[in-house]
């Protein structure tokens, strides 16, 4: 028989290893989703508007769990808001775009690895994001600094490697690149298992694929488009995110082109514009900036019940580190033959570095658990519901 003692070392080492989203019950974020939920649930008004009615149908309680995947299922169109017979100033003042938008970034946080990274990004995002950005141009041009090269006028582009030597950038980019994706992989691990998704096959795979690829859930469940500034419907927020991430891939994938270029035939940079690392890069560089350029306006031009105050500073930092990143990547493309270039070197590399530093923790974070989250629900619409099952 064990004794008191025994019991409570068990007692608190299970309590050591709970699960994340047991412990984050009582935040009041979730337990706000989990009442608008319970009157949503008795409405069903917005029942056709996106995947997360639907979802929310097959469910009579809302656990954290559930309201975790909710959330990330939730793309923020705000068509449920401007139809909600219950939004303010009704009583029950119903705002699930809000409610939504305020429980993601605990996700964010809440999955994260390692999770004091997480906790520490939640509080501080765009200081974060700045100062990171800020201080590693710094050290950059510093070192550009102690090689005389500062703000000498280079001939090519192929100077800047008298400045950082090919090896000297390879060591560091590999493990911050390194580093965030093993970090985005085990915050997506962590984040499927509290979820209970269970296995997934290839129908539902390439659905949700389609669907994430498609930003389906951004055209607010009639193809019009989502809700900005008011009642009126636009396909803005649509188009910038399908900008940004298209040229966020453009560019990744010209970094990858050279890499190949590089190591496999032999020929480092610089390259042509007419080579098909640039073909990528250039109009890679020029999507991104139109489209994080486009998303910050329309930050500042949402209708005020869409907004979460919460989330905004997460949302400004990432988007401003990836509208400097496009910037400064398409100055430093055609800066040849000019003292700019090692200047615009430094601080490209500065944020590009601390964008992939702060890529798991932060808004891109949502690509990923977003990703899941309707991986899940593809999966989910295929099952019979248990509600259904507990009728019969």
């Amino acid at each position: 028989m064990q004794s008191l003692e025994d019991l409570t070392r068990e007692a608190a080492a299970l309590a050591a290893n709970e699960p994340a989203a047991r412990r984050a019950a009582d935040s009041a974020a979730v337990q706000e989703v989990a009442r608008v939920l319970q009157i949503c649930n008795a409405c069903r008004y917005c029942e056709g508007f996106c995947a997360v009615f639907p979802a929310m149908t097959r469910r009579l309680e809302f656990p954290v769990a559930d309201v975790h995947y909710l959330a990330n299922l939730c793309h923020n169109c705000g068509a449920c808001l401007h139809a909600c017979q219950y939004a303010p100033p009704h009583d029950f003042a119903l705002n699930v775009p809000r409610a939504m938008a305020r429980v993601r970034p605990e996700t964010y946080a809440e999955y994260a690895w390692p999770p004091a990274f997480g906790a520490a990004y939640k509080r501080n995002a765009l200081v974060l994001a700045v100062a990171l950005a800020l201080a590693l141009t710094l050290f950059l041009l510093l070192g550009a600094a102690s090689t005389g090269n500062l703000l000498a006028v280079q001939a090519d582009a192929s100077a800047f490697y008298a400045v950082f030597p090919h090896g000297l950038l390879v060591a560091l980019f590999l493990p911050v690149f390194a580093f965030a994706a093993l970090a985005l992989g085990l915050g997506a691990r962590r984040f499927w298992r509290a979820v209970g998704a269970g296995p997934s096959s290839w129908p539902a795979s390439a659905e949700a694929t389609r669907h994430a690829l498609t930003l389906k859930y951004l055209d607010g469940g009639h193809g019009e488009g989502c809700n900005e500034e008011s009642d009126r419907f636009t396909l803005q927020r649509r188009r910038f995110h399908h900008l940004t991430f298209y040229g966020f891939m453009l560019c990744f994938a010209s970094t990858g082109v050279a890499t190949l270029y590089h190591y496999a035939l032999g020929q480092p940079a610089p390259y042509g514009f007419t080579s098909l690392p640039k073909l990528l890069g250039v109009p890679g560089g020029v999507a991104l900036t139109a489209g994080t350029a486009g998303l910050l306006w329309l930050q500042w031009h949402r209708h005020a019940l869409q907004r979460a105050p919460e989330q905004r500073p997460m949302d400004l930092g990432f988007i401003g580190l990836l509208l400097l990143t496009a910037v400064s990547g398409l100055g430093l493309a055609f800066s040849h033959a000019s003292a700019a270039l090692t200047p615009l070197l430094c601080l490209h590399l500065g944020a590009v570095m601390a964008l992939f530093l702060t890529l798991p923790y932060g808004k891109f974070a949502h690509a990923v658990y977003r990703g899941a989250a309707l991986l899940k629900w593809s999966i989910e619409r295929r099952q019979p519901s248990a509600l259904k099952l507990g009728d019969d």
